[in-house]
């Protein structure tokens, strides 16, 4: 097989898994052995590149090896079609988007089934399709019943290249769209629909606790920051010349004796009230306009000048009752809390630096521990940090952080303010003004008002339209035969409502349909989705963090809460794939034309070649710049391969009609035993590595054996046969159309990837033996034997195993150093 037809053998090999159904998912899988195995969700852009091929494979190779180590698999596949991607590229073309996507689909599909990914393509979804995206609106259904969805007019952000709303997870952090980070994000006020994601708040921030050792650390982090617990206090204030309530949250009630001025955001709903209304309301108005074309980072930056407008209006502290200005200022959030805040420049840096600019007061209300009062002429920056109050009336003395919790009794008491918690988290905004969504199921009746589409009425079809581009508004507000309809309730004229949905919706609960993707009834049969649910591996990019990961997440919550799922966590594990650049360092990106077609390598190549050369690159989550350079070693080493296996057939090896027995070492004639311990130490070092997701150095130790097997003439046939069954095995999930033709070759039937891993025997790893003394509190324990050579880390589990080490040692938690010198001594120090 020294030239081998590595296109003809993808061409064998995928039809024979096609036609007896290798990656057919079981009916009911067995639980101890359940692995739900997941890509994130597909846009189908048309041709696959060579960064999907990478991402893909990932999930492939860890399919074949759980599959030959026994586990019931289900790993589907499926495209998130609806969207802005899809439909800005139908645009672009002058093609509707129904035609562009399905056709980007097949496209896409057939390249994929090209490279022999292992998908079960009974189970594929495309959420743009009313048996999907029915249920999509199902979904809504259920938490309008629930109280989780709600319309209302807020200040939503506003891509002018999208024409439509964007999520605050869709803006990045220089206020620049998702989908075009050369525009900036305005803001416009709108009526929307949202769900209430931040009733989950504190439930998606507990549930990383259950996921910090499964998910990304960095992943974890964001999540965190992004949902943003702070304690604090609710303080009520009023605006004294008109009465109007403005409620402020503060993580430091202690200074509330040192507010000097308050301080709204522009776009806060309150100050829309006031605008109007207010002594200054020129100057404030033009203040506002100004401050909507701002980015978040703009306002916010600690380098950028804080600045606002004093509105006329004062506002009364509940405390002590003095008055104080109100100004509008851009470095508020309405986002945050109630958009209002409590300035106080002592004791904040930003209130600091506006009270400076504007020559407002600065009453410092906490000293420094065991140091005299602050004196505001000196003072260069704010206090921040903890102290003692004064000149804070009844609380005069306190630490401040007990002043935090007194100052909110009191307040408590006095029923103009109590201790609470605040998040981050805004609700998630789901209305588009585009075409190509799912359609929200709900009329607008002017005698019933917000009327739900009966389930039983679903889907409300997306109508074919020629015009669907998008101007600002809904495109299906111009299509009369939709928007008029009858009310549910009362049979009356109604309107639907023209928007459609987020595509993240739909996004975020297609790991769930995928347990029961045919099913007309219901979304799911729920012992299907139990069987299967939570997802064992989630692979994707960590781009979505707090996007998609954390929708899906509170979808799953939500479902569970409702009786539909068991789980209330969707993916157990998460692995972040890095990305794939070329030659210049460039992402690899359609709009940038450097894109690398797989379909064109393995018509030169076949599959196995660049699957190799992919993933012996760099570690899978690790960033790979593809050039093309390693195909040839990639070729010369699969040659190799079967090489070594074609020398085996010629001694006489063979596994024809069943696996040999793997040996014990001591069986193992004296010329065979080294090759026989390579063979071990082999399977060790490439099932550990394929487990951690190191798929390269898996590569490496494979090219380390074929080296150790180099001018190797067996002594024994039945030594040979046993490496012969190996070989195929062991490079089954990296390159598997090379494999099963190894393995036919060698007499087996009918799938390698029915065969089990092989299995690797410690004792036949160990090398040359020695005694390794091992210390515990300065004193020789125990002496061990260890193989020459051992790693610290093999040698600390056989000395953990010898009753007089553990006698002194509770547990290895307890170890708070491993002095080892390899071959000599290891000293355990508690």
């Amino acid at each position: 097989m020294s030239d081998i037809d590595f296109v003809k053998i993808d061409e064998k090999w995928q039809k024979h898994w096609k036609d007896t159904g290798l990656y057919r998912t079981p009916a009911v899988p067995d639980q101890s052995k359940k692995m739900y195995l997941l890509e994130m969700f597909a846009y189908p852009s048309g041709e696959i590149h060579i960064g999907h091929f990478m991402i893909y494979t990932i999930g492939d190779v860890l399919w074949r090896y759980y599959r030959m180590n026994g586990r019931d698999l289900i790993h589907p596949f499926g495209w998130d079609a609806f969207g802005l991607p899809a439909e800005q590229a139908a645009i672009k073309r002058n093609i509707h988007p129904e035609k562009w996507t399905e056709g980007n689909i097949k496209v896409s599909r057939t390249t994929l089934e090209r490279l022999g990914i292992s998908y079960d393509w009974d189970r594929e979804v495309v959420t743009c399709r009313p048996d999907y995206y029915m249920w999509s609106q199902w979904i809504f259904l259920k938490l309008y019943e629930k109280g989780l969805t709600f319309q209302g007019e807020a200040l939503v952000n506003w891509c002018t290249e999208c024409n439509t709303v964007l999520a605050n997870e869709q803006v990045d952090a220089k206020g620049m769209c998702w989908r075009h980070p050369e525009q900036v994000v305005e803001k416009r006020f709108l009526k929307q629909w949202y769900f209430r994601i931040t009733e989950y708040a504190q439930r998606l921030l507990d549930g990383l606790d259950k996921l910090e050792e499964s998910w990304p650390s960095s992943t974890v982090a964001k999540q965190r920051n992004w949902i943003g617990r702070s304690e604090g206090a609710k303080i009520t204030f009023k605006v004294k010349e008109t009465g109007d309530e403005l409620p402020v949250f503060t993580t430091r009630p202690d200074t509330i004796y040192g507010v000097t001025f308050m301080a709204i955001a522009p776009d806060a709903q309150l100050m829309r009230k006031l605008a109007d209304r207010c002594p200054n309301s020129s100057a404030v108005k033009a203040y506002i306009k100004k401050s909507l074309v701002k980015s978040e980072i703009e306002r916010t930056s600690e380098g950028v000048e804080k600045d606002g407008v004093d509105t006329g209006f004062c506002v009364e502290n509940p405390f002590n009752k003095e008055t104080v200005p109100l100004f509008v200022a851009d470095y508020v959030l309405a986002g945050y809390g109630s958009g209002a805040v409590m300035a106080v420049p002592a004791h904040d840096e930003r209130d600091f630096a506006f009270a400076r600019r504007y020559g407002l007061p600065i009453v410092p209300v906490i000293r420094p521990p065991d140091k005299e009062p602050l004196v505001a002429e000196e003072m260069e920056n704010a206090y921040t940090a903890p102290g003692v109050m004064h000149s804070s009336g009844p609380f005069d003395g306190l630490d401040s952080i007990e002043g935090i919790r007194k100052t909110s009794e009191y307040a408590s008491e006095k029923g103009f303010g109590c201790a609470t918690v605040n998040f981050k988290l805004r609700d998630w905004l789901i209305s588009r003004q585009r075409y190509w969504g799912a359609p929200i199921p709900i009329v607008h009746c002017e005698k019933c008002g917000t009327v739900p589409i009966p389930e039983k009425e679903l889907p409300v079809l997306l109508p074919k339209v020629n015009d669907f581009i998008p101007k600002g508004r809904s495109p299906l507000e111009e299509v009369p035969e939709f928007m008029n309809t009858e009310c549910p309730e009362c049979g009356g004229a109604a309107r639907r409502d023209p928007d459609t949905m987020d595509t993240f919706v739909c996004s975020s609960w297609y790991h769930l349909r995928y347990s029961d993707p045919k099913n007309e009834d219901r979304p799911w049969d729920k012992k299907a989705v139990d069987s299967w649910l939570p997802v064992d591996l989630y692979i994707g990019g960590a781009d979505h963090a707090i996007g998609h990961l954390i929708y899906f997440r509170f979808i799953t919550k939500v479902l569970n809460d409702l009786g539909f799922v068991s789980c209330d966590e969707p993916a157990t594990t998460l692995f972040h794939h890095g990305m794939v650049y070329d030659e210049q360092g460039r992402k690899m990106s359609k709009s940038l034309g450097n894109v690398v077609s797989p379909v064109a390598l393995v018509d030169e190549w076949g599959v196995d070649i660049p699957r190799t050369s992919m993933l012996f690159l760099a570690p899978p989550d690790r960033e790979i710049h593809w050039t093309g350079a390693g195909m040839v070693g990639a070729k010369r080493f699969l040659a190799r391969w079967a090489s070594l296996a074609d020398s085996l057939l010629e001694s006489g090896a063979t596994i024809q009609g069943a696996l040999p027995p793997d040996p014990e070492p001591g069986e193992v004639p004296e010329h065979d035993k080294k090759y026989f311990r390579c063979v071990h130490q082999a399977i060790r070092k490439v099932t550990r590595d394929i487990e951690a997701i190191e798929f390269n150095t898996a590569i490496a130790f494979m090219m380390e054996l074929l080296n150790d097997f180099n001018g190797y003439k067996p002594a024994d046939s039945s030594i040979a046969s046993y490496v012969l069954g190996v070989l195929p095995r062991l490079m089954g999930p990296v390159a598997p159309h090379l494999a099963e033709e190894l393995w036919e070759r060698a007499g087996g039937e009918p799938s390698v990837f029915n065969a089990p891993w092989p299995a690797f025997n410690k004792a036949a790893c160990m090398e040359e033996e020695v005694k390794l003394p091992v210390q515990v509190k300065g004193k020789v324990r125990a002496v061990i034997n260890v193989h020459k050579g051992c790693s610290k880390e093999d040698a600390l589990e056989t000395a953990l195993s010898e009753e007089n080490v553990k006698r002194y040692i509770e547990n290895k938690e307890s170890i708070k150093k491993v002095v080892f010198v390899p071959d000599k001594i290891m000293n355990l120090i508690t």
